[in-house]
């Protein structure tokens, strides 16, 4: 009998396609393997089997399976419910889910083109014939996987391109742009031919006249009395030589080098310490956890700002990884990994592993094998959200630090997935409990709680001796009218910060918007430049002298005049964080700056060489966007300044409130860590403003109270689910026509449901239009019945000529 195999294709098609198997693949195939398939007239694609039965598809002529690249699967079947969860749930195809899961070095493609590593020693040995043939072809140039299949006159050759890519002989050029090497470890050792004493001896008489030559030998052979190999830059680090010396010796025989393959893995089970000890709060807190868990699984614990929530993670982590079972610790951001893996690095130094989208494919890939196998080198695994996607075999946790945050959101491209939520729904997979955690937790986790589904835990004290900061509003208004202000910098939180420098102490300041200014406005006829593809002005960056639109990129060289009336003056208006060091700079010209933004932190180790920096104290004075408020802990940060809330507070978006509170919370929660008391200066229009007193007072159950029922009287979240679909064209009148008439559909079947179609307030990016709707769903029933009319209107809606153009973007709960 035939058999047959659905394939996950890395294309956005409305379900899988359906491949014939060919007989000598039947007992190889299993699902969750990675295979070749051709799809259309010329191309090959990297699938997933997510099937296997005997049914032929009836609408369209099957294809055989070309290959199956894995022995064993790469993804798990806990993997597979996950994603057609996700698929069902966020109204999206399995397709991109698949793309945003894998590493990208998974995937191998028609068009994707193959070089020869030349630095690679090759083992002609291990290799087939097929192989043999790959890599001379090869030698002449880089190929396409589609040219090595003509050159050779083979059409199954995806398996020996497979082995040559995991062998590191032939690499994908992606990677070479991103200048992806295996990483490689330069090692010496004494040579053979001095191993005995008395060769030795006759070499410690040759060095006399070279001093320096003589003692790092000794200090080698302290290390290495046997005359093993061991790391050259580690050694000549610790004994203070420089190359030339260790190179002398290599010259003159005594030595030998050789370069070999490392794992970037690299653990030492010797440098564990102990747990931290816990004060009598965090242990109850502790001991609550553990009970509130064998009724949920779900758990938030909710600490203040410095209560030490990490020490509570760390210690149920240890009880985890001393059962065998896998954790994995979601951050927000990126920017987030650098501490909290130097905190869990000594305490779990042989089994902690580090994944997030700035590492590149192939360390990612490396990540993904060690976690499948269950190798206890990634039984820890920290990382953003992209990190859900793991093969996990035995994970018994979930951390979910800083649950509010909304960086957890992925907006574009699909899947547009909360990790959170997602994260949450791997565990149910995966049988494993979810610990969330936050200062200011999100409503949508307190009404969880409400309804009993979540456990709930206080740690209402800060660690140690440390107080909460003295939170204190500056009122703009009253600044300016005394003359009491240097450029955005009140003389109130100028003094201040002059204080707490001389005090030797270290200062945050706040400014969620990157860039120098965000306009360059003629002082002559108002011209703004505003950017040819967007509906946006143009942000001016004085460090590279450009406007820059922050949707698409777009840039050009800071005008000398005025393009619309040629006026050469010219001036900035509005503040951003580059224009805030500039005023430091002058203001404070011998204390060291630093600035954490997007701008300056877009390299791999850009956020920790700038952490290590303050953490270190050679940075005394730091400037940053959002980057700041998410969790960072330096003992010596006493002050901090907000230098303008009121961006934060007034923004047209109903969470906007809720996420004003946290975020001002939140960055007053880095003030004030150690026994002295912190202090906060939050600079503001409107001081009298009821948010901003919740801040000061610290009141946050009170706000949340008051928004709740707010919420619940216009059914916006945590008590209904939104969805918002986006239409995309170049024509704004066809997009207009496209989003009403998708909005007419559903509102025969759901007239109270549908808001707009409007145009967002950005209403063009990439020369492209953008209508939105806007659908309320308040009850349960509601969003399963409006889910399937979506995608029923979605198919005729593509079916429509006019309308096949426009782009359709839909978002579950966007946040």
């Amino acid at each position: 009998m035939e058999q047959f195999a659905d394939i996950i294709l890395p294309l956005p098609l409305p379900k899988p396609f359906t491949y014939a198997l060919p007989s000598d693949l039947i007992k190889e195939a299993t699902i969750g393997k990675r295979v070749i398939v051709p799809f259309g007239k010329s191309k090959f694609y990297t699938g997933i089997i997510l099937g296997l039965h005997s049914q032929p598809p009836l609408s369209y002529e099957v294809k055989p399976i070309e290959c199956i690249l894995d022995t064993e699967a790469s993804v798990s079947n806990d993997q597979l419910q996950l994603w057609e969860w996700m698929a069902h749930y966020y109204l999206c195809s399995l397709g991109p889910i698949m793309k945003a899961a894998l590493p990208s070095v998974f995937l191998l493609e028609s068009e994707t083109i193959l070089e020869k590593n030349e630095a690679a020693t090759i083992d002609w040995d291990a290799l087939g014939e097929e192989e043999h043939l790959l890599l001379e072809a090869l030698e002449k140039g880089p190929l396409t996987f589609n040219d090595t299949r003509n050159i050779i006159g083979k059409k199954t050759i995806g398996k020996h391109v497979g082995n040559l890519l995991a062998s590191h002989y032939v690499f994908q050029q992606q990677l070479l742009k991103e200048t992806y090497r295996p990483k490689k470890e330069k090692q010496l050792r004494l040579h053979p031919n001095y191993m005995k004493k008395a060769a030795l001896a006759m070499v410690f008489e040759k060095l006399k006249k070279a001093p320096k030559q003589e003692a790092y030998l000794l200090g080698y052979l302290s290390d290495c009395p046997k005359g093993e190999w061991t790391p050259t830059i580690p050694s000549r680090i610790k004994w203070k030589v420089s190359g030339s010396i260790v190179n002398q010796l290599e010259k003159k025989g005594i030595f030998e080098f050789r370069e070999i393959q490392v794992d970037r893995l690299v653990s030492d089970p010797n440098k564990a310490t102990s747990s931290d000890v816990l004060s009598q709060a965090q242990q109850l807190a502790f001991d609550e956890i553990n009970s509130e868990f064998e009724s949920h699984e779900v758990v938030l614990l909710e600490g203040i700002t410095g209560s030490g929530k990490t020490a509570l993670y760390s210690k149920k982590i240890k009880a985890c990884l001393e059962v065998g079972q896998q954790v994995l610790y979601l951050v927000p951001e990126i920017s987030l990994t650098t501490q909290i893996v130097s905190r869990l690095k000594s305490k779990f130094p042989s089994q902690l592993a580090v994944y997030h989208s700035k590492f590149n494919p192939q360390e990612r890939a490396e990540i993904w094998q060690h976690v499948l196998k269950e190798d206890t080198k990634a039984q820890l695994i920290i990382g953003a959200r992209s990190a859900i996607f793991l093969p996990f075999q035995k994970l018994g946790l979930v951390v979910v630090d800083e649950e509010h945050e909304n960086s957890y959101k992925q907006f574009d491209p699909a899947p547009r997935y909360h990790a959170r939520d997602v994260a949450i729904i791997m565990a149910q997979f995966n049988k494993a409990k979810v610990l969330l955690g936050s200062a200011t937790p999100s409503l949508e986790t307190r009404h969880q709680i409400s309804k009993g589904k979540y456990g709930h835990v206080l740690l209402q004290e800060r660690y140690g001796e440390a107080q909460l900061p003295a939170i204190e509003l500056i009122d703009l208004k009253e600044a300016y009218r005394k003359k009491q202000m240097k450029e955005m910098i009140s003389q109130t939180l100028m003094e201040a910060m002059a204080a707490a420098l001389e005090a030797k102490h270290q200062i945050i300041l706040f400014h969620n918007r990157r860039g120098y200014a965000s306009i360059l406005e003629c002082i002559s006829c108002g011209h703004i430049p505003q950017c040819t593809q967007c509906d946006v002005t143009l942000t001016y960056h004085e460090y590279n002298q450009r406007l820059q639109c922050h949707y698409c990129g777009y840039h050009i060289p800071k005008p000398n005049e005025c393009h619309a009336c040629g006026a050469p003056h010219l001036t900035d208006k509005g503040t951003g964080t580059q224009q805030i060091e500039s005023v430091l700079e002058k203001l404070f010209p011998d204390i060291a700056i630093g600035r954490m933004d997007w701008d300056s932190t877009r390299g791999k180790f850009d956020f920790d060489k700038l952490l290590a920096a303050f953490s270190k104290g050679t940075i005394q004075i730091l400037i940053g966007t959002q980057m700041v408020v998410k969790g960072l802990d330096f003992e010596n940060v006493q002050l901090v300044g907000v230098i303008n809330a009121d961006q934060l507070i007034n923004y047209p978006d109903f969470r906007a409130q809720e996420r004003s509170v946290q975020m001002l919370s939140q960055v007053a929660g880095r003030a004030g860590r150690s026994q002295k008391r912190g202090q906060v200066l939050i600079q503001t229009y409107n001081p009298d403003q009821e948010i901003l007193k919740h801040v000061q007072n610290q009141s946050l159950a009170t706000f949340c109270t008051t928004e709740m029922k707010e919420r619940q009287r216009l059914d916006y979240p945590p008590f209904g689910r939104l969805i918002r679909i986006t239409f995309k064209h170049r024509n704004r009148e066809l997009v207009e026509n496209a989003a009403q008439w998708f909005a007419n559909v559903i509102r025969q079947s759901y007239e109270k449901t549908v808001l707009g179609p409007v145009a967002p307030p950005v209403s063009r990016i990439q020369n492209q239009y953008l209508q939105q709707l806007l659908l309320k769903m308040p009850t349960a029933n509601d969003r399963k019945n409006l889910k399937k009319l979506i995608l029923k209107t979605q198919k005729s809606f593509e079916a429509i000529p006019a309308y096949r153009a426009t782009r359709i973007n839909i978002d579950v709960d966007p946040y």
